[in-house]
């Protein structure tokens, strides 16, 4: 096989997972490891990925300007897996708080099979249209700016809306998180939204599948120390440790 199809190879693969693994690219392509190694070189110098440990994941220019449609179809099991064990901390009768992401809707997705009795204040539009579902919930959308990229809302309006509620549990949808950066996400118009969800809720989970981990978006959403929790679909023992050094619990 030729570079220029092994190079279309793996791009398609970037735009579906936004990662990939050299082992896994190899025995696709039945090529050798060093011929992926040098394949995913030459195309990080071209600004098409960018080369991690084991692989290579999309550049975070990539990352920042892809849409909401776009990251819909990406890692849905691992996403669907950490929403199911943020599920686990919520009771009956809670008020709690969503905001935008792709993460959140498949957590809604989830939530209208398993509750009755809940309060959900979000503005984000496509878990609203999942929560609409199940007429026993009661949905507050947030109003405001709309960002028809993200499916949410956003701005003055939203947060003042948004700072009329005191959730008892927040659950969020963030881009990225790293030892050293800590919790950062590319959406800038949305942040204020998530730092006052998180102000206002009693128990704050930031909810992510493992493919966030040790990554570094656009800007710094919040102090580590507003997160009471990292719930992800799988992490490595000696991963949780290195971040809970960094005062930050995984589950």
């Amino acid at each position: 096989m030729l570079y220029n199809d092994r190079a279309a190879f793996i791009l398609q693969q970037l735009q579906l997972k936004s990662t990939v693994k050299v082992t896994e690219i190899a025995k696709s392509l039945n090529v050798s490891v060093d011929t992926v190694r040098r394949d995913l070189k030459a195309l990080e110098e071209q600004g098409q990925l960018k080369c991690v440990h084991g692989g290579a994941s999309l550049p975070d220019y990539m990352l920042a300007f892809s849409n909401f449609s776009g990251r819909e179809i990406i890692h849905i099991e691992e996403k669907r897996r950490a929403a199911l064990k943020a599920l686990e901390h919520l009771r009956p009768g809670s008020v709690i708080a969503l905001n935008s992401g792709t993460t959140n809707v498949i957590l809604a997705q989830e939530l209208i099979k398993r509750f009755t009795d809940l309060t959900i204040v979000t503005n984000n539009v496509s878990a609203a249209m999942v929560l609409m579902q199940n007429q026993s919930l009661r949905t507050i959308v947030l109003g405001g700016d709309l960002d028809s990229l993200e499916h949410s809302t956003y701005g003055s309006i939203c947060e003042r809306e948004l700072g009329r509620y005191y959730p008892d549990i927040c659950f969020l949808s963030i881009n990225s998180v790293d030892v050293e950066a800590g919790f950062t996400d590319f959406r800038f118009a949305e942040i204020g939204v998530m730092q006052l969800m998180a102000r206002n809720s009693s128990k704050v989970i930031a909810v992510m599948d493992s493919s966030k981990l040790g990554r570094r978006s656009k800007k710094v959403i919040m102090d580590n120390r507003m997160i009471d929790l990292l719930v992800m679909d799988s992490v490595e023992p000696d991963v949780r440790e290195l971040y809970r050094r960094a005062g930050i619990c995984i589950e």
